[in-house]
């Protein structure tokens, strides 16, 4: 069966300890889209891992991980990470990489600062990983794909072509120096190198797992409210975020995926600029901030720390529904013991009516959030395992949330650690 991982928001919600515990469920594991500019955060019997471009497979010997032909490919820093993980105890995982997926090259890195520098003020907060540069290139047709470093002269033909389009750039947009054409080719041999043990068809590979009946999994990174069709656009990665793009970014049937857990955090967080309607400052967001997440709300990726708000009904029902949601996973619960009361955001005023459909981003950047007020459990629910020894306005808190998204919760996590997750019943699982 195949199964997607992916998240409802603005990335940030927890995704790492449920993809990890779903890839403990799977034979293979594939990160289908995206680059290293965000990250899962891991804690299991190994220690604490922030995961960027590795998938989440890699702490099971049982598990392949692959890196779809959707991932945009940063060749050094998946061998640094790589590295990072087995000097920490972790045996070699066993890994495929696709002959189709393009590489990050070392120049994107450069235009994803030059530009973010040029634009000042109005930057799009980018984490400057290279990624919206790759994606251009991509869609350009001036991309490089893995299978070509294993053909010399053609790669020498097409570095110069797409040289002189570069420097043009440089020179006259940037006023930076030139790529040198001989060395960036010495560098894309040393790719060669590293990657040559991995590269295979992944799609023909997937193709008779699927009918071997293996269990996939499709590990998505970021969330719907960043994907570049459906998200805050311009506000937005570069590549979907969406379970339906994971038949895209792997080589497989769209039919195949079963199963699509969406992840939700029990408030809400966001790094980067972009509408936040939910958005909340000061002591109050300090206060969260610290006490969200396995470590406190700061980007896997960046260190940044997290723009945070209250739980917002209107955007994750729509996060939910662009995915197409069968499960929910509503994380990082444990957070919010400290409230005696706790606010939800459940509609948007835009111009003097109230609405609960996420509109255009016009629309968002004027909406102001309506607010109804729960009362807290005012506890540490960290070690419950059973739904049922929740306090009741937990409970109430869960059930609420889940009539007002409109699809069913089935797992509530609220701790860190992979043991730190309930199960249960929801009266709108089909």
């Amino acid at each position: 069966m195949v199964r997607a991982i992916v998240g409802a928001n603005w990335g940030d919600e927890g995704k790492g300890k449920l993809t990890d515990m779903m890839a403990q469920e799977s034979d293979i594991v594939i990160r289908f889209q995206g680059g290293a500019n965000a990250g899962h955060t891991i804690h299991n019997h190994y220690g604490r891992f922030a995961l960027h471009t590795l998938p989440s497979g890699i702490f099971y010997d049982h598990t392949t991980n692959i890196i779809g032909n959707g991932v945009a490919f940063d060749i050094p820093k998946f061998f640094k990470e790589l590295n990072e993980v087995t000097s920490q105890g972790v045996p070699m995982p066993k890994l495929l990489i696709s002959d189709r997926v393009q590489m990050i090259m070392p120049y994107h890195v450069d235009f994803d600062k030059f530009e973010e520098e040029r634009l000042g003020k109005a930057s799009f907060g980018s984490t400057k990983s290279g990624i919206a540069p790759f994606y251009s290139d991509k869609y350009a047709k001036i991309g490089f794909q893995v299978q070509e470093l294993f053909d010399e002269e053609a790669l020498k033909v097409k570095i110069h072509r797409v040289c002189e389009q570069k420097n043009i750039l440089l020179k006259y947009l940037y006023n930076k120096p030139a790529i040198d054409e001989d060395q960036l080719f010495n560098t894309l041999m040393e790719y060669r190198k590293m990657v040559e043990p991995y590269v295979c068809d992944v799609s023909a590979y997937l193709w008779n797992a699927i009918k071997e009946g293996k269990n996939i999994l499709l590990e998505g990174q970021l969330g719907s409210l960043k994907d570049p069709d459906h998200g805050i656009y311009p506000m937005v990665t570069s590549s979907s975020t969406l379970a339906a793009y994971g038949a895209i970014g792997a080589g497989i049937p769209p039919y195949e995926i079963k199963k699509i857990v969406t992840v939700c955090k029990a408030y809400s967080s966001a790094v980067g600029a972009g509408a936040f309607v939910s958005e909340i400052f000061g002591d109050e967001a300090e206060e969260l901030r610290k006490r969200g997440g396995d470590k406190g709300e700061y980007g896997a990726t960046t260190g940044r720390p997290r723009r945070m708000g209250w739980f917002d009904c209107v955007a994750s029902k729509y996060g939910c529904r662009i995915q197409g949601t069968t499960d929910v996973a509503f994380t990082v619960v444990d957070a919010l013991g400290y409230l005696e009361k706790i606010p939800v955001c459940v509609g948007y005023e835009i111009d003097g009516e109230v609405t609960t459909d996420f509109p255009t981003t016009q629309k968002l950047e004027k909406a102001k959030p309506v607010l109804e007020v729960l009362d807290g459990w005012n506890c540490d629910i960290k070690g419950i395992r059973k739904y049922e020894d929740l306090p009741e306005n937990c409970r109430k808190y869960i059930e609420f949330v889940e009539e007002k998204i409109g699809f069913p919760i089935t797992m509530v996590s609220n701790g860190p650690k992979r043991e730190d997750i309930i199960f249960r019943e929801s009266k709108l699982s089909k």
